[in-house]
């Protein structure tokens, strides 16, 4: 029986070795590794980290959507979304974390991988509710934290913290009724952009 390693090198070696040229960028941060591939590589490459024999990530333990529109500051200039996603190899004690930038910025669209990892059904919704991000041939993408008749993506950077409508009970129409946001829009916090190497971190 063979022993893998589960320094992060061992794991960055495997994953490279099994993802070949599919992959754009690999890196070691924080004893984490992070691969970075293609929107057309995606789909291949999760299964190819879920069945080769040096990476065997059969768990998916998380996945979300991220909006760069404001990152540093606007000063970043790159894809908008990407999709993030955290996988987990029991067999071998190896953690790795996936990314995906989506091409296109008004329809973003990636492949499902929820045929890979079952687990990923759930975290697809809530990125496709939150961020508007599409997967393609997830078979139940819909909403599943806000409401049917809700408008936009709430977790976007352009989306307003007041959201756009509000609603309440109207008790001489006795139903639940929508209408315009009452409440004005303030800063409470203010908005900290930190410099790089903050606290020594790289």
């Amino acid at each position: 029986m063979t022993i893998y390693s589960v320094s992060p090198e061992a794991t960055q070696a495997a994953v490279q070795a099994a993802l070949g040229d599919k992959v754009k960028q690999i890196s070691i941060a924080l004893g984490e590794v992070t691969v970075q591939v293609a929107p057309a590589d995606y789909l291949e490459a999760a299964l190819s980290l879920r069945d080769a024999p040096s990476c065997q990530f059969e768990q998916l333990i998380d996945l979300c959507g991220v909006d760069y529109s404001e990152y540093k500051d606007g000063a970043y200039e790159g894809a908008r979304f990407a999709v993030v996603s955290h996988l987990l190899s029991i067999s071998l004690n190896q953690r790795l974390r996936l990314k995906v930038w989506v091409a296109n910025d008004d329809m973003p669209v990636v492949a499902s991988v929820n045929s890979v990892w079952n687990s990923a059904n759930w975290f697809e919704r809530e990125a496709f509710d939150l961020f508007g991000i599409l997967f393609e041939g997830h078979d139940d993408l819909r909403r599943i934290l806000t409401d049917y008749g809700f408008i936009g993506h709430p977790f976007r950077k352009d989306f307003p913290l007041s959201g756009h409508v509000e609603m309440r009970y109207d008790a001489e129409q006795a139903r639940v009724v929508y209408q315009p946001v009452t409440i004005e829009a303030r800063e409470i916090t203010p908005r900290i952009i930190r410099e790089d190497n903050y606290g020594g971190l790289q």
